[in-house]
This record gives C-alpha cells, sequence and structure tokens, in this order.
C-alpha cells in the first residue's frame, strides 16, 4: 500500500543507445531514456520515452548509428560531423515549469512533462548555448537555479561558464572563468553563500583524441584542485584549495559553519572508467567512492583542505533532503553494494547515513537484484528532515524485469513499505528527481 498523500512524479533519465555503437561503447555516450513514475490516489503509472535530441533524429532516419562515441569526429559519419551531438542522458529536473533532460556537454532539452514528448533545446531565448551541467543546485529559499559548464570555448579548453536562473526561469548571471585545467568537471558544490568548483585530473584534450588517444584520460600528475567563490561575486575572486589526485562525480550536499565550507563527497582513487594519460586501462581497484567529509578553511590563510573517511562502503549516487541543499543536513541517502566492489561492482544495496550519530543503515535487495540512486520525498511539505520516504528502482535479476520500491527514510533496513510492479524492465540509468503534485491535486 502506498503512504497515503503521496502524489506525484519520479523522474529518471540514463542512456539506452537505439543502434549498436560505430567505436567501443561508453555507457556515458548512449541516447537519454527518459522514465516517469506517476504516483496518485494510491495507484502509479509508468511511461518511458527517449529523449528525442537531433542526434537521435538524425539515426532514426538512417536507421543506424551515425556518431561517435561523445560526437568523436574520427569515428563519426562524416555527413554528421560538426552537427549536435548531445545525447540528454544523465539527469531530468524541473525548474520554472519546464522538464529539462540534461547532460554536460550540451544544452537543456526541453520535454513535455506529461507526454515526454520533446519540445526541443532550451537555452533561455538563444542567450544560452553552451554546455551545462547535468547537475544544477536549487536553493531552497530563492528558488534559483545555479549551474555550470565546462569546455565553454569548445572541447579541450579550460573555459568554464557560471549561471543563475532565477525561480522564474529568468537567466540572470551568466559568466566565465578560466579553469587551472582542461578537465571533465562533472558536478560541484553550492551553499547559501559559496559555489565550489571542482577540478580533478580526469583531463580533457582535444589533440591526444585526434591522435587516436583517449579524450577524457587519467593525469595521475595534476593535483585536485577546488576553486571557492562568494555565490554572487566576481569570479575573479575565485580561492583555490589544492588536494591529493582523485576523483568526485557526486557531492551529497555541502554547508557552512564556523567560518568553514563542508562538504560530504564520494570519493575515487582515480576516475572510473577512463584509461591513464599513457594509454595504460584504469585500474578496477580504484573505482571504488567512499563516502568523505571535506573542509575548506574560509577565513584562513590555508589552501588545502582537511579529508575525514565517514563511510568506507563502496557507494554511489548520493542524495539529500533537498529542503536542505546547502544547509547543514543530518541525513543523507546513497546507493552502496555488499557484494563485489570496483570495476564490475553493482549496487545491491541503499544505504541512510546519520551525519550526526556517524552511522550507516543499509537494506539489501535479494540476491540478483540491483538497484538504483534513491530519492528523497519528504511526508509533507513542513514534515523534519529526513521524515519521508525513498523511491527507489529495482531490477529483478532473475525475473529480468524491475520494480518502484518506496522505503521509510528512517527505517531502510526494514525495506520496502511498497512495490510497484512492472512487467518490463527499466534500464540501469544515472540520475531523477521527484516533481510533487501534492498542491495541484489539492
Amino acid at each position: 500500500e502506498l503512504p497515503a498523500g503521496l502524489c506525484g512524479t519520479l523522474y529518471r533519465n540514463g542512456p539506452n543507445p537505439q543502434y549498436a555503437p560505430r567505436d567501443r561503447y561508453h555507457l556515458f555516450a548512449g541516447d537519454g531514456m527518459i522514465h516517469a513514475f506517476t504516483i496518485a490516489d494510491g495507484r502509479v503509472s509508468y511511461r518511458n520515452r527517449w529523449v528525442r535530441t537531433a542526434k537521435w533524429r538524425l539515426e532514426r532516419e538512417a536507421g543506424r548509428a551515425l556518431f561517435g562515441s561523445f560526437g568523436n569526429p574520427m569515428t563519426s559519419d562524416p555527413d554528421v560531423v560538426g552537427k549536435p551531438a548531445g545525447v540528454a542522458n544523465t539527469n531530468v529536473v524541473v525548474h520554472a515549469g519546464k522538464l529539462l533532460a540534461l547532460e554536460e556537454a550540451s544544452a537543456p532539452f526541453e520535454l513535455d512533462a506529461e507526454s515526454l514528448d520533446a519540445v526541443g533545446p532550451w537555452t533561455w531565448g538563444g542567450a544560452y548555448g553552451g554546455p551545462m551541467t547535468a547537475h544544477p543546485k536549487f536553493c531552497p529559499s530563492s528558488g534559483e537555479m545555479l549551474f555550470f559548464g565546462y569546455g565553454a570555448d569548445g572541447f579541450g579548453s579550460a573555459a568554464m561558464s557560471y549561471s543563475v536562473a532565477d525561480r522564474d526561469g529568468a537567466l540572470v548571471r551568466h559568466d566565465r572563468f578560466e579553469a587551472p585545467y582542461a578537465a571533465m568537471v562533472h558536478d560541484f558544490v553550492a551553499t547559501d553563500a559559496h559555489v565550489a568548483f571542482p577540478i580533478f585530473p580526469a583531463t580533457v584534450d582535444l589533440a591526444r583524441a585526434m591522435e587516436g588517444g583517449a579524450p577524457i584520460a587519467w593525469d595521475p600528475g595534476r593535483p585536485s584542485l577546488v576553486g571557492v567563490v562568494a555565490r554572487d561575486g566576481s569570479l575573479d575572486d575565485i580561492r583555490w584549495y589544492e588536494g591529493e589526485p582523485c576523483y568526485v562525480f557526486h557531492p551529497l550536499n555541502a554547508f557552512e559553519a564556523d567560518g568553514a565550507l563542508v562538504a560530504d563527497m564520494l570519493r575515487y582513487d582515480a576516475a572510473p572508467g577512463f584509461p591513464r594519460i599513457d594509454g595504460a586501462r584504469p585500474d578496477p581497484a580504484a573505482a571504488v567512492a567512499r563516502l568523505e567529509r571535506w573542509t575548506f578553511d574560509l577565513a584562513g590563510p590555508r589552501r588545502d583542505y582537511t579529508v575525514e573517511v565517514l563511510d568506507g562502503a563502496d557507494s554511489e549516487f548520493p542524495r539529500v533532503d533537498e529542503r536542505w541543499a546547502g544547509r547543514r543536513h543530518r541525513h543523507g541517502y546513497y546507493a552502496s553494494t555488499d557484494g563485489p566492489t570496483g570495476r564490475d561492482a553493482m549496487f545491491d544495496a541503499l544505504t541512510h547515513f546519520d551525519f550526526d550519530a556517524g552511522r550507516a543503515e543499509r537494506w539489501t535487495a535479494p540476491d540478483g537484484d540491483y538497484v538504483s540512486e534513491p530519492v528523497f520525498v519528504p511526508a509533507h511539505d513542513d514534515a523534519p528532515e529526513g521524515e519521508g520516504f525513498l523511491l527507489a528502482t529495482v531490477y529483478r535479476g532473475a525475473e529480468r524485469r524491475s520494480d518502484l520500491v518506496v522505503l521509510d527514510a528512517m527505517s531502510v533496513s526494514s525495506g520496502p513499505v511498497a512495490v510497484a510492479r512492472l512487467d518490463t524492465r527499466v534500464p540501469f540509468g544515472f540520475h531523477g528527481n521527484w516533481h510533487d503534485r501534492r498542491a495541484a491535486a489539492a
């Protein structure tokens, strides 16, 4: 039985290529597919659609793949070189009434929130044409959407952008700065007062790619650098903090306390899935992320940061009660594995971490079943932090199909309180978000 009052849509996005690839397939290169689970009146409906980007339409007309992975001109059909290769396959968010599919190499792609039909690229009336992160941050108080883009002057450039859209969707800031070096910058950090741009040595090099090397490769000779600046300040004032080489795809959340910026990060020892700059294959043992707390002194002279390991379990896809985004939080959630770790790990557990108690609580799915990123939904608008539910999809390996599961976020180890059964599978994906419809229903 679904919890009373749970009314809204869980949107999820992930790569699902419509044709066999022209070159070696990379998970990040598949076509975006949106999955929508709408919950109302105690029932669940499900719909999915490919994101019909310009790339998707060209390939559908041709009946075969035309673009190399990441739009690689060396492996693309000559007729499409230079044409948009965006796949809109990483995240899906709702802001100012628009449903936007995101991937970090392109501008957002708008979809109809009910039918999931394509509307088209969203560029704020032509004011924004560059790449945009798939992980914008949403301010709970102002309603602003904060975001950045890397490779702002083209693939392999160190130029980055920082932008803000207000609660009504108007683009109110769009500035640029130079990163210390060109890198794949998947996510960033925002608090009530600051933003931080992490530059990790997953280097991006167009010349290397044109010579047949990896366009994105791990360079352990470079440090990690995190640029911190006032959220509304000048980008000329970015302060760079240096740390050892590592990689973080996803922060859980960040906040400020006692003159410091504190960020909870899922940290890898090296960027997983990408070769070294010398062409060597990635180290499978490095493809393990653990929860760490990084602390940046904003007032003193130090240009490094402290690191504390909080949970050593192999984990990813961290989430927080979004009403506490950018503020001090007690509760966090993520997918973990109780089975094999490293490159071949599949997440089979959902974790609730209590930061005040320093304790992790997990629910492990049955053998052969695997979980998605958990998304938190508050029990009601005024519920205390953490009082609510986790929504996730579970792939039932023995039956080759999927379920939507609902867990009590304060009692994760008790397992699902409700399950919606599908007769088909939901392909493994990346990220999703909850769009609450309780006010409309009322």
